[in-house]
């Protein structure tokens, strides 16, 4: 074990920040040259960062890993490295600008030293970064491991974690700021906004604004629940009856997604991320590559060649792709006999049960296809989820079963969604929060208190790591298609939906309280990739709707005499209807006429400042 200073139960001699937990049998070598490259000054290639290794606590006679480390900064160091990060502030005037330590008393929440200026998560991020960036200069390998090889410019962080020298990196949670918002954002019932700035100062931008999206998504949902449920109840075969409904859902789509990157943009302007520039960024810890120079910015960093990039790309991921294709339409032509069983059956001798066991091959095929998305993750979600919708609707067309298998696949996922996400993954953490706590009752009583601070470390240790808004993200985008792609069909997804993410925010919120461990900031000044998602899919509704209602007998009748008629009309309405959408999205600007104007003003002083500035010189 490392010899040096250690945190007992009386606390560190700074505010811990940051924990690193490395392998138990980690080299004394290697921790020793890992502390000091940390410790190290900046201009040495160090981080500039204070260090402390975690006491034994209470656990002494239990077996425990000695390698954890709690991670901190002085106020300066932090400061200098909100500088280099380019975080934004507000101004003594009212605008954001990007902080700086020499004009930082003009900063409107400077105060003092400026401790508290920065929240908790933006100096977790700071201290990511520094140990992001810290890369090795003229090792050959590791220390204690000489195997692990290093190169000038590699980072020392990612290759110690691929080796599995360094095991976990994670920010502490703070014990009272996190009652406090766990009180304000879920632990009571009501009919109010959540507390974003909250969320955003105790997790990030990135929280923040998946929270902001849910419940935009989930009031935008209130006009259509309330619209569809009349249709539902009334005219539920009368699909030519559908048109205005499907019409209104239609410009709906665009409306709130436009209206959202206004709110976004709001959000992101107050938090200070929306114009932060990305694109000179030093490459992320897993870019692997040869060192070289960067042209644009003249740094030493890592550079992957274009071409073996695509080969990649075209010899790997592609050939991949098209193999979870195929197995996801062989398991759906699977569900499809299975349905077809299930419907002959109930033909013979129509029963109570055999009615039931309709709804069985469904109920099996949204299950199969929670599993395959948890396999798949990141790539198939959206074929797995409406290819047999598409088939049903457009092959089979067969609008009775069409409504049944969305109905069933959106209640079954829903269920099976709460399930794995909030409560499986709780009942496990409470699981491990009561072997610890009754560890530490063998050695002292802690009615009425706090875990102690190594306890508390060695318990956030073995929570489970959040994977960030990927899967959250995902899930609001398969039931916005649920929503939008057969709106004409089943009106009522609208309010299934709605009652899905009222619960699903408190779970939500409950989760990041209790079952995971704090997650890293995201300074985010949007939703990303996702806007373009969500866009894509109300275009393809337009096309699912007009095809729906053009392929419904009521309407069919209209056209009896040239079906050619009939394909022309539900193309040109189609057209005029994405043509409306394109207008919309051209008319509604993504972001603010008063947060326009105080960019706009803001990039203008730049400039004169610059002007000044060539003039001196």
């Amino acid at each position: 074990m490392l010899q040096g200073s250690s945190v007992d139960n009386s606390g560190p001699s700074f505010t811990p920040l940051v924990v690193l937990e490395l392998a138990s049998d980690a080299k004394e070598e290697t921790i020793a040259w890992l502390m000091g490259r940390i410790k190290d000054q900046q201009q040495n290639g160090g981080a500039e960062l204070l260090v402390e290794q975690l006491g034994p606590g209470v656990s002494t006679q239990e077996k425990y890993n000695p390698n954890i480390f709690l991670v901190g900064a002085s106020w300066q160091r932090l400061l200098s490295g909100a500088e280099d990060l380019g975080l934004f502030k507000e101004f003594s005037d009212g605008s954001m600008r990007a902080f700086t330590c020499a004009n930082k008393l003009n900063f409107k929440e400077f105060k003092g030293d400026g401790d508290s200026f920065l929240s908790m998560a933006e100096c977790q991020y700071i201290i990511k970064h520094e140990l992001d960036t810290l890369r090795a200069k003229d090792e050959t390998h590791v220390p204690g491991y000489t195997q692990t090889k290093l190169y000038p410019g590699k980072s020392i962080v990612r290759r110690l974690q691929s080796k599995g020298i360094l095991i976990q990196m994670f920010p502490l949670h703070e014990k009272e700021a996190l009652k406090r918002l766990s009180f304000s954002w879920y632990k009571k019932v009501k009919l109010s906004l959540q507390p974003l700035d909250d969320i955003k100062h105790y997790y990030g931008e990135g929280q923040a604004l998946y929270f902001g999206f849910l419940e935009y998504f989930t009031f935008a949902l209130v006009p259509l629940a309330l619209i569809g449920v009349p249709y539902y109840l009334f005219d539920l075969d009368d699909y030519d009856r559908y048109v205005i409904y499907a019409v209104f859902n239609l410009v709906w789509c665009t409306v709130i997604l436009e209206l959202w990157k206004r709110f976004s943009a709001s959000l992101a302007y107050r938090w200070g991320t929306l114009s932060r520039k990305k694109a000179f960024e030093e490459p992320r810890p897993g870019f692997h590559g040869v060192l070289g120079f960067n042209p644009v910015t003249g740094r030493e960093e890592p550079l992957y060649p274009n071409t073996k990039r695509q080969l990649r790309v075209y010899l790997v991921s592609l050939p991949f792709v098209l193999l979870c294709l195929y197995l996801s339409f062989c398991v759906m032509m699977i569900y499809f006999l299975m349905e077809g069983w299930a419907l002959s059956v109930h033909d013979e001798e129509p029963t109570f049960w055999t009615g039931i066991l309709l709804f069985i091959p469904s109920i099996i095929y949204a299950v199969v296809i929670e599993i395959m998305n948890l396999i798949y993750r990141y790539a198939f979600n959206f074929f797995n989820c409406f290819a047999s919708l598409f088939y049903i609707a457009f092959v089979m067309q067969d609008m009775v079963l069409l409504r049944q298998s969305l109905a069933t696949l959106l209640i079954t996922s829903q269920i099976l969604n709460q399930f794995m996400e909030a409560f499986l993954p709780y009942w496990l953490q409470r699981r491990r929060n009561k072997k610890m706590i009754h560890k530490v009752r063998k050695i002292r009583t802690l009615e009425g208190k706090e875990l102690p601070l190594t306890e508390q470390v060695r318990l956030e240790a073995h929570m489970s790591t959040y994977l960030g808004t990927f899967d959250d993200y995902l899930e609001l985008f398969l039931l916005f298609g649920y929503v939008s792609l057969f709106s004409c069909v089943y009106p009522l997804a609208a309010v299934l939906v709605v009652l899905n993410n009222i619960t699903e925010v408190y779970s939500d919120a409950f989760k990041m309280c209790h079952v995971f461990k704090r997650p890293f900031s995201d300074p985010a000044a949007d939703i990303g990739v996702w806007q373009l998602a969500f866009e894509t899919m109300s275009v393809i509704a337009v096309v699912t709707n007009c095809a729906l209602i053009g392929m419904s007998p009521q309407v069919k009748t209209y056209f009896l005499d040239s079906e050619t008629q009939l394909i022309l009309w539900t193309v040109a309405v189609e057209h005029v209807l994405l043509a409306f959408k394109f207008i919309l999205t051209f008319v509604i600007p993504d972001v603010p006429k008063h947060i326009q104007i105080k960019l706009a003003r803001l990039e203008f002083e730049s400039l004169e400042a610059l002007k000044k500035k060539v003039k001196q010189y």
